[in-house]
């Protein structure tokens, strides 16, 4: 049965339905859950999302059920959630994508079965030019999270070398997510050229465990360091976005120095809010300490010359 619930968020007006609907079977979450939770996390997790062309990964039925990705909004959209309009040249016509500008629009996702939040690396006023250099660190099954752990560590270190800051998060499930913050006045070519010599120096230091290779095939048991995310359209799962996974883990942020006492599953959508509410939003400077890549490039052109 279709039980509909009428609820006001920060002044909007809307209906909720199927509430109990089961979500984690194991864990017995349901759509209420995740409802609440994006409503909760929401001063946190909007600024990462605001400005941002959106993808979603939705499981109406469940983590267990199908589920597909999201970018065109729906005929049923609510007229008060704005929308970025933008050509697709692969389906040659234009994607509605939804924009997150408040607590409201989270909820009204969330009760179509959104669990996962998509942003795009660049803002909708300077689409060709992304405010993130995104490192991806993807184990294979025969990867373990300590190898993870050494691959992001020779990484920061490569990063700090270069005199870049980066920012650290769970990706939610067993890898993890390097950003470093740029002025977004290069091209996603430029930013993925500067990425994928930092990756190729980290995976010939770390040859055993690591790889950028991209065939799946032939990354055996290694950890791939995904520097191919750096591409206009491409996205990662959100800081703070829940995962369809087994404890509804959550993509959470990390300083270096707890890299290796932690594991990315001690965060969830019971256990984020505590820590939220101890050390606040640890990747707000993502958002602000805009680097130039200048440095950076120099110095590695250098690197490749001799």
């Amino acid at each position: 049965m279709d039980t509909r619930n009428q609820v006001m968020i920060g002044g909007r007006t809307f209906s909720l339905s199927n509430l109990d609907k089961i979500l984690w079977p194991e864990e017995q979450l349901t759509k209420g859950d995740l409802i609440k939770y994006y409503v909760q996390v929401a001063p946190y997790i909007i600024p990462h999302l605001r400005n941002r062309a959106m993808v979603f990964t939705r499981y109406p039925n469940g983590i267990e059920g199908k589920s597909f990705y999201q970018k065109n909004a729906p005929d049923y959209l609510p007229d008060w959630i704005p929308t970025f309009a933008h050509f697709s040249s692969d389906s040659k016509r234009d994607i509605h994508y939804i924009l997150i500008e408040e607590p409201a629009v989270l909820a009204w996702l969330a009760n179509q079965g959104c669990i996962e939040m998509h942003p795009w690396l660049s803002c909708i006023d300077k689409l060709d030019y992304p405010d993130f250099l995104v490192l991806d660190l993807d184990p294979s099954e025969g990867s373990t999270y300590a190898d993870v752990v050494t691959v992001a560590q020779v990484l920061h270190h490569i990063l700090s070398a270069l005199s870049l800051k980066c920012y650290l998060k769970t990706s939610g499930a067993l890898g993890l997510h390097i950003y470093v913050p740029v002025i977004n006045q290069y091209t996603y070519e430029e930013v993925r050229i500067l990425a994928g010599k930092i990756a190729a120096l980290a995976a010939a230091e770390t040859a055993k465990i690591s790889t950028i290779e991209r065939s799946v095939r032939l990354r055996g048991d290694k950890i791939y360091i995904d520097y191919l995310q750096n591409a206009r359209g491409k996205t990662l799962c959100s800081v703070y976005s829940i995962r369809p996974r087994k404890g509804a883990t959550v993509s959470t942020p990390l300083n270096w120095d707890e890299i290796s006492v932690v594991s990315p599953n001690d965060f969830n959508i019971h256990t984020i809010f505590s820590r939220l509410h101890q050390r606040g939003d640890l990747f707000a400077p993502v958002l602000t300490e805009k680097q130039s890549l200048a440095n950076a490039m120099e110095k590695l052109s250098s690197l490749a010359k001799v």
